[in-house]
């Protein structure tokens, strides 16, 4: 799937402008914060962000600046799970599911070296995807996609425990972004 795809994928879901009274986020437009949309030059208001101005930051700041395109390249389906969580969760959280992740499927470091869960994608979180790929193949991307998902719905779960608020977004977080 092309970041397009999912892109559209993900505006769909979001839809247009949405003001929660339980959402710490504040207001937004095609799933986009007035905060993000802000640091990104929008000065209008948030309900009125085009629909394009919100897909082009969504392929700057969450798909090409966290380095989501370079899995893509390895690891499409996987590229697309970072992404979305990204969006929802903040792309350093994404890109330390995947670092804890490949920490904990290096066999003990046997396959290649523990990475730092620092949040960000550099060349020894790709050479350790490279070589997890290497020797598990498509099936051991599924398995990462899993890993993930069970690292993002735990978290959800926190979030709703740790805040009663949260528990109106609960199961939609698990519906639509835990796959």
């Amino acid at each position: 799937m092309t970041i397009h795809a999912l892109i559209d994928r993900l505006i769909a879901r979001e839809g247009g402008y949405v003001d929660h009274p339980a959402d710490r986020g504040d207001a937004t437009s095609w799933g986009i914060t007035t905060a993000v949309a802000r640091a990104n030059g929008w000065q209008g208001a948030i309900r009125d962000l085009p629909r394009a101005r919100a897909a082009e930051i969504y392929e700057r700041v969450y798909w090409r600046g966290p380095g989501f395109d370079r899995i893509a390249t390895r690891a499409p389906v996987l590229a697309g799970e970072l992404f979305d969580t990204g969006v929802n969760m903040g792309t350093a959280t994404a890109i330390g599911f995947l670092q804890r992740a490949l920490n904990a499927l290096n066999r003990g470091q046997a396959d290649y070296p523990d990475l730092a869960a620092d949040g960000a994608v550099g060349a020894r979180t790709l050479a350790a995807l490279d070589a997890f790929l290497a020797r598990r193949g498509k099936a051991g991307e599924a398995v990462l996609v899993k890993a993930i998902d069970a690292l993002q719905g735990e978290r959800y779960v926190a979030l709703a425990e740790r805040r009663p608020a949260n528990e109106a977004f609960l199961y939609g977080w698990l519906a639509g972004r835990v796959s």
